[in-house]
């Protein structure tokens, strides 16, 4: 290892006079977007689509896809009807006597040694 030191700020590899060039933007002519704007809206305008050039987008699931999101509108549904058929009341109940039958783990049970 070499105990000769120079100091110094840091230098980019492969750059001269120690200054990054930047990139230049180009700046468009405002004429010419202009008339690429109307040409296309012309484009647009004179070539309008009829029935016989406008396909309609092909179904492209499986059969497995398409039981599958069948099921599952089934499935919701389903669940639907459920939650509708118990009142808020009833459920609020059903709950309660959930967590009443729950064993109350945190509790801490009563310790005493001389009882």
């Amino acid at each position: 290892m070499s105990d000769s030191f120079t100091g110094g700020k840091l230098k980019f590899k492969g750059v001269k006079d120690g200054k990054v060039k930047k990139k230049k933007k180009r700046k468009l002519n405002e004429d010419a977007i202009k008339s690429e704007i109307k040409s296309e809206s012309e484009e647009n305008s004179t070539s309008t689509p009829t029935a016989d050039t406008v396909s309609k987008p092909r179904v492209t699931k499986t059969r497995a896809e398409l039981s599958f999101l069948k099921t599952q509108q089934k499935r919701e549904a389903e669940k639907i009807l459920k939650k509708a058929e118990t009142s808020h009341k009833e459920r609020v109940e059903q709950f309660n006597e959930h967590l009443d039958n729950l064993i109350e783990h945190f509790d801490i049970p009563k310790v005493s040694w001389t009882k």
